[in-house]
């Protein structure tokens, strides 16, 4: 493949640091840490479980009430609930609340698809807020300019492992007599003043999908310390029984979300190495934000002072184009990575213009009128006045990895030093 030049020639270029882009050698050619990571502690537990003979059973049985057990006692909540996914754990908490079709859910736009999908699902309309620019979380204040009278909860995303701002969005839920339901999908291990995510709202939600810093392939769990609430989650999710049940006892109309055996047991494993790799990460993320704070036109997420824990799932840098000669973060994306540093636009699409998304809430609004609810639902993407979202979806937000963060020091240093060199070849090219 022909080498990408980035720049017309000239002669102020002969001056210039060589890019890998342009073919000159990179700064690194070795891999980043692998993921997933796994030993013989991984294998044992997966083999005990295959030779229990138990490979599925009713929720909080085996290893399955070993890993919740483990799951609420680090966020320290009282109950935890597993389920297959971090999807399902979302649709059945948020029904466990009360969410009820035609009802609206106020959801940040600045994160994965299953965050509105989940209230779709459960014929309910999301309502989108924008995020705040410096910490890519839900802004309190958007969020309480969305609510109305049909607005029944709101969804945080604690994103990139960075909890949101829950002192803000919990005054708003107050005033309003709203539910909260934590997407904490990013999140396993992250506290806000000490207190683990998912159970600071009504409910939290975690998802162990294969990219997560908790790993199972898939999996999924609700953590609360509302007893009501944990038993309706507990019995939407295991076919409609009701806890203390005979396996043919269905009390409501539930549906069959839970977690096997054999992901319990990886799970029950893949915790026991998760305090360390935190620290890890955190160490890894401690250095980049030192070596990236001199480097103009990059900036990182901003950490306000009630987050005591972040648990490092990405690490987002914001990029300014105008500080690299008005190049687009696609090529800044494109360069670091010709550096040999992985890297990602994160969310390049936003919900509020996601098509499948502006297709459901059309759907839902249509159903509402014809019903004569009075619910005023935008269609038009450039209509929702969510310019902190669509900046960092566009222009902005570049993301490193949590894997690329279990490196080592050399590792974060060979990241410093290739932002570094694209940053002085701009300057130079100037």
């Amino acid at each position: 493949m022909p080498a990408l030049k980035c720049a017309p020639g000239s002669d102020d270029m002969a001056n210039a640091p060589a890019l890998a882009i342009d073919g000159a050698e990179p700064i690194r050619s070795r891999p980043f840490p692998a993921w997933p990571v796994f030993d013989a502690s991984d294998e044992a537990a997966v083999l005990d479980a295959l030779r229990s003979g138990r490979w599925g059973s009713r929720l909080g049985e085996g290893y399955g009430r070993a890993f919740t057990e483990r799951l609420g006692s680090m966020h320290r909540c009282r109950r935890a609930i597993a389920t297959a996914n971090g999807t399902v754990a979302l649709e059945v908490a948020l029904k466990a609340v009360g969410v009820q079709p035609l009802d609206e859910v106020i959801v940040p736009a600045y994160t994965f698809l299953a965050t509105a999908t989940a209230v779709t699902t459960l014929g309910a309309i999301p309502v989108f807020a924008d995020i705040d620019p410096a910490t890519y979380t839900l802004d309190p204040a958007s969020v309480a300019t969305r609510v109305s009278s049909h607005t029944r909860a709101i969804v945080p995303v604690h994103i990139a492992g960075q909890p949101a701002d829950m002192d803000g969005i919990l005054g708003v839920a107050t005033t309003h007599g709203l539910r909260v339901v934590e997407d904490a999908a990013q999140a396993i291990g992250a506290a806000w003043r000490g207190r683990g995510v998912g159970a600071i709202g009504d409910a939290g939600t975690f998802s162990f999908q294969s990219s997560k810093n908790l790993n199972a392939g898939e999996g999924g769990a609700i953590v609360t310390d509302d007893d009501t609430i944990a038993d309706r989650a507990w019995s939407l999710a295991n076919c409609g029984r009701s806890p203390g049940g005979t396996w043919y006892q269905h009390e409501v109309a539930g549906s069959n979300h839970r977690l096997t055996e054999v992901q319990a047991a990886l799970l029950v494993a893949q915790i026991a190495r998760l305090p360390d790799q935190m620290m890890r990460r955190e160490r890894s993320a401690r250095l980049l934000e030192s070596g990236l704070r001199d480097i103009p036109g990059l900036s990182t997420q901003s950490r306000p002072e009630g987050v005591t824990t972040h648990a490092r799932h990405l690490f987002v840098i914001r990029y300014d184009a105008s500080a690299f000669g008005d190049r687009p973060r696609s090529w800044f994306i494109r360069a670091m990575r010709a550096e040999g540093i992985p890297c990602s636009p994160g969310y390049e699409i936003p919900l509020h213009r996601m098509p499948g998304v502006l297709a459901a809430r059309r759907t839902w609004s249509e159903i509402a009128r014809a019903t004569g609810r009075a619910i005023d639902i935008p269609t038009d993407p450039d209509a929702e006045d969510l310019p902190n979202t669509d900046r960092a979806s566009r222009e902005e937000g570049v993301w490193l990895g949590q894997s690329l963060l279990l490196g080592s020091d050399a590792d974060m240093a060979d990241v410093i030093t290739a932002a570094r060199r694209i940053r002085e070849w701009c300057d130079s090219s100037s």
